[in-house]
Formats: structure tokens, C-alpha cells, sequence
């Protein structure tokens, strides 16, 4: 019996990968759920296993070819044998040496490599053991005639601009007689900087939701004093048992709870409908150095706060490292965007399609707030963030909206959790 191994659904935008590697040869045998292929795409790049256990008998795709979701990459015969030529793959790869024959570099390196047009072989890694990094790749990146490198896409100034050609309107630039944007005049030191796979299709994606949803940003300011003294009673305690109690965390609960308590937010648009959804699947955003993923922690309201605790660590460790999979990525219901230590008072997000809302978080400050004490009002210095929701008001009416933010804050103010 002969199964297939097709592109799978790596993130609900993504259409299509690109054959980053083959990790097997055809004649060899495979085990269940052994890596045979790493796929890149723009959200993230992934290792595909075998679906089954058998012997590839035929590859359908080389490295660098694209192809859509669900064609077919392999066949692995579930009855075959392997051919004498070729090796018995084992269950677990055996990582290549740092070498020139076999270059140490992590998918995203290998990707930037393809792009750039460099020969990894050529490279000389000044990564942690011989490991190639991003650097190496833009400084190997091919010379001008001259000899010497050439800054990336850095676009000398013409000797006289060249007037822009006419043409017919297009929807981009409105209609006839509208404001138009003046031609791009290049000038010294200029840097062009070519969309990447991933930068377009997230620029296509937040073009798509604004043209797509109306919508609407609310805002609230929330006291995370009670949550802020849990915290600090909890967090060594969770950091022995290797886990992070962030704030994170706690929003992150308290979202599952209040999701549950206001269906709307959950939901999904169709044609002439809407979907309720039943399950609660917090997309959470985390910034890699290839671009912005928001992998998945499924059934959400389920957990404890030391499950979500640990699945926030997990999922944003592994998008960091490049080894987040495809289901890791499928199926959010609702996000929440966190813009870290770094971050500013407040912003609204646009939101990932096909959800009707998104969460976006505030840095947390100190800041001087009114507390009732003994029926007298005093001035006492606790940790306030502001939050931001954006809500899909086609399907999500603002009391709606407001109660779920309300009750997002509610939780987090009073330190309503078990932990």
C-alpha cells in the first residue's frame, strides 16, 4: 500500500512552502513521524514526518520548488523494502558536523542563504560551534564587478530622474483627479529592501483585514496590584518547577475565562452568518528574528494557570527556534498581542482574519492611582497596564465589546485565579 505525503496547511494563510531540504532519499526506509522534508514558508519552516512507516519509493519535488497546500511531495510504500543503494534511515537524525561538505545553519539561514545566492559551503560560521548566522550569509553575499561588496540593494542616484510613465488609474492610487503619491526618486544611500515570502504575505493579510472588517478599538486602563502580589508569592515556586509566571499568563487566563463568557469575541464571519466557535484558541504573538508568528495554544480555557504558564514558554521557545509545526499555527479563535519589555502605553492592533478581535497589551508602569482605604481615598503607586481591544463590529455590538474588556480587566484587578 502506497501513501502520500502532501504540503500540509502550515498557518490558515498560508497557501503555499517552498522544499527547504529532503531529509531522505528514495529507496530509503522510514519510521512513523520521522522527519522527511523540511518546508519553509512565511509563517514559519517545519519538518514534515512520515505519516507512516515504510520505504520512500518516490520524491515528487525538489529543494526550492513551491508547491500549494495538499499537493504531493512523497510516497512511501508501507510494504516496501529498501534498495540495497540506499541507507536505512534511522528514527533519529543524526545531526550534520559543522563542515564545509555540511554547513551547521538553521533553516532561516539556509532560506536567507537561497535568496542571497550564497554558497553555504563557502562560508565560514562565526556562530556558537562553527554555526552559520544571518551576518555570515549578507556578508558572503555576492561582490559587484568592481571586487569589492556590495551594500544590499543600495540604489545609486540616477544622473536625472527619469519622468514617471503614464498610466491608467488603478485602485491603489484612487480615483481621477485623486491625491496620488509623487515617484520614488532614488538618492545616495538609500537602501531597497525587497519584500521577503513572509513580510508579503503578512502585509497581504493586514491589507485584507482592514479592507475586510470594520473595525473598532476600545480601551481600558487596569490595576494588576492583586495580580502583581500573587505573582510575587507564586513565581519562585514555578521557577523551581522550570516554568515562568509572567503577567502574560494571567491575561492570558483571564481572556480564556472572559471568551467564555462572551461568546461574540469567539467567533468567526461566513457569507450571510457567523459561528459562534466552540472551542478557544489563543493565538499568541511572538517576535522571531525572520518576522512576527502567532502560534497556538489550543482549548485555552481548559488549562490551569500553570498549564498556560507552560504551553506560553513552549510555544514561544520553539517559534524562536524554528520548530514550531503546522498545527502549532492552525486554528486560533482569538489573539493577543504582547509587545514585551520594550513596549509603549498602548496600541491598537489590526486583526488576524478570520477572528473578530484581537488583544493588545500595554507596558506595565508604576503609576500613581486612587485606592479607598477605611472609607478615605489615598494615593498608592501600583503597576497599571492599558489594554486594547479591536473588534469586528460586522458581528461584535460595542456592549459586547466592552463587556468582555471589562471583564478581562475585572479578573486581572481583583487576582481572581487559582494558582
Amino acid at each position: 500500500m502506497t501513501t502520500k505525503v502532501t504540503m500540509p496547511q502550515l498557518g490558515e494563510s498560508v497557501v503555499e512552502g517552498t522544499v527547504g531540504r529532503w531529509l531522505v532519499k528514495a529507496g530509503e526506509q522510514v519510521t512513523k513521524d520521522q522527519p522527511i522534508v523540511e518546508i519553509l514558508t512565511d509563517k514559519a519552516d517545519t519538518e514534515v514526518p512520515a505519516p507512516v512507516a515504510g520505504v520512500v519509493v518516490k520524491l515528487h519535488a525538489e529543494v526550492d520548488d513551491v508547491l500549494a497546500v495538499g499537493a504531493v511531495l512523497a510516497e512511501i510504500d508501507e510494504n516496501g523494502t529498501a534498495s540495497a543503494s540506499a541507507p536505512v534511515a534511522e528514527a533519529a537524525e543524526e545531526k550534520p558536523a559543522a563542515s564545509k561538505a555540511s554547513p551547521a545553519a538553521s533553516p532561516s539561514v539556509r532560506k536567507l542563504a537561497r535568496e542571497e545566492e550564497v554558497d553555504l559551503a563557502r562560508v565560514e560560521g562565526t556562530g556558537e560551534s562553527g554555526r552559520i548566522t544571518h551576518d555570515d550569509v549578507r556578508a558572503a553575499a555576492k561582490p559587484r564587478g568592481d571586487g569589492t561588496p556590495a551594500p544590499r540593494d543600495v540604489v545609486p542616484p540616477p544622473a536625472a530622474p527619469a519622468p514617471a510613465p503614464a498610466r491608467a488609474p488603478s485602485s491603489t492610487q484612487g480615483p481621477a483627479g485623486a491625491f496620488r503619491l509623487p515617484p520614488y526618486v532614488p538618492a545616495a544611500g538609500d537602501e531597497v529592501v525587497p519584500f521577503t515570502r513572509r513580510r508579503r504575505i503578512i502585509a497581504d493579510h493586514m491589507v485584507f483585514s482592514k479592507h475586510t472588517s470594520p473595525e473598532v478599538v476600545t480601551f481600558a486602563e487596569c490595576d494588576l496590584q492583586h495580580t502583581h502580589l500573587l505573582r510575587e508569592k507564586h513565581k519562585k515556586q514555578y521557577q523551581n518547577e522550570g516554568h515562568s509566571l509572567t503577567f502574560l499568563a494571567f491575561v492570558v487566563a483571564a481572556t480564556a475565562r472572559a471568551l467564555r463568557e462572551f461568546p461574540e469575541l469567539n467567533a468567526r464571519v461566513l457569507d450571510d452568518a457567523y459561528v459562534k466557535l466552540r472551542n478557544i484558541n489563543l493565538g499568541i504573538a511572538v517576535d522571531t528574528p525572520d518576522g512576527l508568528v502567532v502560534p497556538v495554544i489550543k482549548n485555552a480555557d481548559e488549562l490551569t494557570l500553570r498549564g498556560l504558564a507552560r504551553a506560553i514558554t513552549d510555544v514561544a521557545d520553539r517559534a524562536r527556534d524554528g520548530k514550531l509545526t503546522p498545527d502549532d499555527l492552525a486554528n486560533k479563535t482569538f489573539t493577543i498581542s504582547n509587545p514585551g519589555r520594550k513596549g509603549n502605553l498602548v496600541g491598537g492592533a489590526i486583526i488576524s482574519q478570520p477572528n473578530v478581535g484581537i488583544l493588545r497589551l500595554g507596558t506595565i508602569k508604576k503609576r500613581p492611582v486612587v485606592i479607598e482605604h477605611d472609607g478615605e481615598d489615598l494615593l498608592a503607586i501600583h503597576p497599571v497596564m492599558y489594554m486594547a481591544l479591536t473588534y469586528d463590529h460586522r458581528v461584535v455590538d460595542g456592549v459586547h465589546a466592552n463587556g468582555f474588556l471589562y471583564r478581562v480587566s475585572e479578573i486581572l484587578e481583583q487576582g481572581d485565579f487559582e494558582v
